[in-house]
């Protein structure tokens, strides 16, 4: 299946975006509002892998769709996943080169595009992606990396979700994935997802001046702005 005619522009799109970025002191793990984010997400996504019965990840093998400069890749191998077993993809080879800096050599990383992965069908027992359907504006390009990610998931594999639902008015190059998407997205699938991090600009104010309060509003659902959980075929 190859990419829908609108892909090449929409990619080129994105990679203009990324390239004149020019926030990156905001994802800097030494500010305390990025911290409580990750973590949040690290905890919603082991937790989701956990109810999906994924017992232990040495023995899986792992597809992250924009891996970028390779963060859950490190996270993958930190929890347990074998280095040989896990393989990240990007648009952006500038990103992987940062990614090839920081992970275990045995990680295997490609450049590539979600809407035609270079593997054979059923591949993988857990395919992730976190904070990359949000930058494809592009509703077919969206179908087309939905698609290619259950094409090369094992039978009972998990897609591993995590991503934000709302729209952020102060960025137009991103665009919220809700529930209901997801279900179009992934048609005949289980969804199994909940809302995890607080609100990133809540998030970025509190959690310098007030952690303890930051942590617990991230406790509450409707003040969070993420979806994180798993998709899998039915039985």
């Amino acid at each position: 299946m190859t990419g829908p005619p609108s892909s090449h522009a929409e990619e080129e799109r994105i990679r203009r975006v990324y390239e004149a970025r020019t926030d990156a002191s905001r994802y800097s793990w030494l500010t305390r509002g990025q911290q409580l984010i990750m973590q949040s997400a690290e905890r919603g996504m082991l937790d989701a892998l956990r109810r999906a019965g994924v017992q232990t990840l040495g023995a899986s093998t792992f597809l992250e769709v924009g891996c970028g400069t390779g963060h859950w890749l490190r996270a993958l191998v930190q929890w347990g996943a074998r280095p040989d077993r896990v393989v990240g993809v990007d648009l952006l080879a500038p990103r992987l080169a940062g990614a090839r800096t920081r992970c275990a050599r045995e990680v295997r990383l490609a450049t590539a595009s979600g809407t035609g992965l270079p593997f054979r069908d059923q591949t993988f027992d857990v395919v992730m992606q976190s904070t990359m359907f949000t930058s494809i504006l592009d509703e077919d390009v969206r179908r087309f990396v939905a698609h290619e990610m259950l094409r090369v998931l094992r039978p009972h594999g998990v897609v591993l979700w995590y991503d934000f639902f709302v729209n952020n008015p102060r960025n137009r190059d991103v665009r919220g994935v809700s529930r209901r998407e997801l279900g179009m997205l992934f048609p005949g699938c289980r969804i199994a997802v909940r809302r995890v991090t607080l609100a990133p600009p809540l998030a970025r104010v509190l959690a310098p001046r007030m952690w303890t309060m930051a942590s617990v509003l991230s406790a509450i659902p409707m003040l969070c702005t993420h979806l994180v959980g798993t998709v899998s075929r039915p039985n």
